[in-house]
């Protein structure tokens, strides 16, 4: 795949995440999924989050599991662009939006965030979009910075709303077991990217 082709696509993810931003809108980033893309993450061993297809994504990734998370922004820090397996990792910093007044900066849940994603051809020929996404985050440091906002008595009543759900009852959160794709890519779980095998 050509590097400046997916450079000028990642150019153009930066330009709709900022737009989303601003909208405070979340969901119109699914148009550049495939139709069959996955998206996923963990939240603990045996509670992960998965949305296939590109509905689900819009749905669910961008959309209930943004809510409570209005004004919070997730600002790129670093790329790794591998053109040669079409993949694109970006580093992000998680920060809420809400200024901590003992410090004067906005409250940050600590920790290197970040988004992995597998690109591939759009089938009309016309650009790119992603085939599959898998994030990671600290969740001990989110669970602590969502507390400092509450005691701090800064939290939003959607911010305490999604504090108050049950986690493994919400739409695309799966037991292990249960999960409709793999933890990590599914391209990456056949095992096509193996760069060092394990010893026999």
């Amino acid at each position: 795949m050509d590097r400046a082709e997916i450079e000028g696509f990642w150019a153009h993810w930066l330009d709709l995440n900022r737009k989303a931003e601003a909208d405070g809108n979340w969901s119109p980033l699914a148009d550049v999924y495939a139709e069959d893309a996955t998206y996923g993450w963990m939240y603990t061993p045996d509670e992960h989050f998965m949305a296939v297809g590109r509905e689900q994504i819009r749905e669910w990734a961008l959309g209930t599991e943004m809510a409570g998370l209005e004004g919070w922004h997730y600002d790129y820090q670093a790329t790794v662009i591998d053109d040669v397996n079409a993949m694109v990792i970006g580093f992000w910093r998680q920060r809420a939006g809400i200024v901590d007044d003992a410090t004067g900066e906005e409250y940050e849940i600590l920790g290197i965030g970040g988004s992995w994603f597998g690109i591939a051809p759009r089938p009309d020929g016309e650009g790119l979009e992603f085939a599959w996404q898998r994030d990671w985050f600290d969740l001990g440091s989110t669970a602590t910075t969502f507390l400092d906002i509450v005691k701090a008595k800064k939290a939003t009543a959607g911010l305490l709303e999604r504090m108050s759900l049950n986690g493994i009852e919400q739409p695309g959160h799966y037991r292990l077991a249960d999960l409709p794709s793999t933890v990590w890519p599914p391209p990456v779980a056949a095992g096509n990217f193996v760069t060092q095998e394990l010893p026999r």
